[in-house]
């Protein structure tokens, strides 16, 4: 009997077993709220860690690895947990005024044979995308120190996949198969799929960890890896940053929706963030006190929120004797050196105007908790960070923990060079904008300013520095024969770019002085636009050839249409307004005929929801246009 009640113990038993772990040996699925993406995690027989994206059916990523430091292979699933999530929250700025926060969630967990330590995989399915991350939990005898070496991230792609590949930050960007990259890859990667659908391999939350970029596997075919820049050296709990694979019908539904990356960091951890003002800004170039006089009216009368010193204000910034203590100009900007910064911030003050000032990286690493406290107590509203260093866990890390003190002091921060967002402006919003962008600094051409909206401007903000009056039939007009240096797209196409390049500090004039002006008519429409909204639509566009972008800033729309380095017709509809209104719409297009420097037509029109005009763009050129309701 007792022999017959043990087997029955073991026969239960085992059937209690084989049920779990056929249950955690099943594929996990995480699928968007709509239904359409379907992200599927599994392991294979030899206890690999796999996964797959598919919309409506069709293959986004193939089966590809996934994996960390420690949990590469041997792998088993323990438990998974179900969350959903739908809110909607209120940025201190944005491109959208409302953000929803709706997902599908999973949590695995994972576990190696003969290893008390476990790891979590965190999947989380929007209508956008799909995110996932690796997370080292703590195991009850308390927090584990971690070496993170390598990531196992893979995203196998369908053949005849192309890339918009740009090695860096800085760098222009063209369309390359996924085969013979000349380099690692930035990120956020665009991608377009052979059954004509767009996908975005993005990151959001790097922190405090490591860059890392893209590169191309040399035994898979059409499969992109992660390559961490270094090690990451941590103490668990922690979660590495999230990894996202956003996908879209058309391109600009990728630009649409990367408040994906937004959502993927924590909420704002300033208490009382109001303080926090966007705008418009002009570079203040002769380090003079009568010039940064001359900007602040300038500002004033042109509806410009600031005013920035520039690199040499402190001395030679690349120096280690420099002291950002201390005003003392760098006489290769201004021999006469005869800049009183304290009395042009007095005098911005009056004004209403604020005040920038841009600092090396080299001074903030030495001088950070020094200068916070000094700057404003000099009245200085934000810091533009300077030749940044960024890749390694260390910079990276530094950079977060400089703008969370500049938080703490009530300075706005702008970081410039190779830095790109991954949506810590949610939680820490006084950084404001990053470079990060082949901007106007490299002199880009008009077919690279339409692939920015669908690359780099889906990580987030970035500080492009419009300019005005470097144009290249300006430049002849002040008497410049042949100029070597010049922007080369039209000026209605730089009007247009204050729409469809989001930043919410905005430079306007970067290379151009008060003088410059000749008080353009044109310029009222960059009187007039903001550097924050509402709400946003990408009206149409594709990568390379042209772009139209509609934002909403409380009852006025403004528009931005650009074409690439071609003449190009584009139909542009209005039903993005409400219907059964009316109103006017300020035109401000390329006209040769008009006798002004920068040749820009200006016209008014009435429009309701169910207008189209058709745009007649030059090549390099542009429109921009203001809306306002008849009332």
């Amino acid at each position: 009997m007792r022999n017959v009640y043990i087997k029955r113990i073991g026969l239960l038993l085992c059937a209690v077993l084989c049920g779990c772990f056929a249950l955690w040996a099943h594929p996990v699925t995480v699928s968007s709220p709509d239904g359409k993406i379907k992200g599927t995690f599994y392991l294979t027989d030899d206890s690999l860690l796999m996964w797959k994206v598919d919309y409506q059916e069709q293959a986004i990523v193939l089966p590809s690895r996934l994996g960390i430091t420690g949990y590469v292979s041997g792998l088993v699933m323990k438990e998974v947990r179900e969350e959903q999530k739908d809110t909607v929250w209120t940025p201190v700025y944005g491109e959208r005024s409302q953000i929803r926060d709706c997902y599908s969630g999973k949590t695995i967990r994972i576990a190696r044979p003969r290893n008390r330590h476990e790891l979590l995989l965190e999947i989380r399915a929007y209508n956008e995308g799909i995110a996932f991350r690796y997370f080292f939990d703590e195991h009850e005898n308390g927090g584990r120190y971690l070496h993170i070496t390598e990531e196992k991230t893979e995203f196998t792609l369908p053949e005849n996949t192309k890339a918009w590949f740009t090695a860096r930050a800085q760098r222009p960007y063209q369309l390359l198969p996924l085969s013979d990259w000349p380099d690692e890859c930035e990120r956020p990667l665009t991608l377009e799929l052979p059954n004509s659908l767009y996908a975005c391999l993005a990151e959001a939350a790097v922190v405090d960890y490591t860059r890392t970029k893209f590169v191309l596997s040399e035994t898979k075919p059409h499969t992109i890896l992660c390559k961490p820049y270094d090690a990451v050296d941590e103490i668990s709990p922690f979660a590495t940053p999230w990894r996202v694979v956003m996908v879209a019908e058309k391109p600009g539904q990728l630009l649409e929706n990367n408040d994906i990356l937004l959502n993927l960091n924590p909420p704002c951890a300033i208490e009382n963030p109001w303080w926090i003002r966007p705008g418009k800004v002009i570079r203040e170039t002769t380090l003079s006190t009568q010039g940064a006089k001359e900007a602040v009216d300038f500002a004033v009368k042109r509806n410009l929120q600031y005013i920035h010193f520039d690199a040499g204000w402190y001395g030679y910034e690349y120096q280690k004797g420099s002291d950002a203590t201390t005003v003392t100009v760098d006489p290769r900007r201004n021999p006469k050196g005869d800049l009183d910064l304290k009395e042009a911030i007095a005098y911005a003050k009056k004004h209403g105007i604020g005040v920038f000032v841009y600092v090396n990286q080299r001074a903030l690493y030495a001088q950070l908790d020094e200068i916070l406290p000094l700057y404003k107590s000099w009245g200085v509203d934000g810091i533009k960070f300077g030749f940044v260093q960024v890749g390694s866990y260390r910079w990276t890390s530094w950079m977060h923990e400089a703008v969370r003190k500049c938080a703490q002091h009530g300075l706005l921060v702008d970081i410039h060079d190779e830095y790109r967002p991954t949506g810590f402006s949610r939680t820490y919003p006084n950084l404001l904008t990053q470079e990060g962008i082949y901007g106007n600094e490299e002199m880009p051409t008009a077919t690279q300013n339409t692939i920015q909206p669908f690359t780099r401007y889906i990580a987030g903000p970035a500080d492009y520095t419009i300019c005005y009056y470097l144009q290249k039939q300006v430049l002849e007009a002040k008497g410049v024969k042949e100029p070597k240096r010049f922007i080369r797209t039209t000026s209605a196409h730089q009007l247009a770019l204050a729409v469809i390049y989001y930043s919410p500090l905005q430079f306007m004039y970067w290379y151009d002085k008060p003088a410059d002006s000749q008080d353009e008519p044109e310029l009222a429409f960059f009187d007039a636009v903001p550097t924050v909204w509402d709400d946003t639509k990408v009206l149409d566009g594709k990568p390379g050839e042209f772009v139209s972008i509609a934002r909403r800033s409380g009852k006025q729309w403004f528009v931005g249409v650009i074409t690439n380095d071609e003449a190009r017709e584009v139909p542009l509809a209005f039903d993005f307004l409400e219907p059964g209104k009316s109103y006017w719409a300020h035109l401000y297009y390329d006209d040769s005929k008009v006798k002004t420097r920068t040749q820009v037509g200006i016209k008014k029109i009435k429009v309701t929801h169910q207008s189209v005009l058709n745009l007649s763009l030059k090549a390099t050129g542009g429109e921009a246009i203001r809306i306002e309701e008849i009332e």
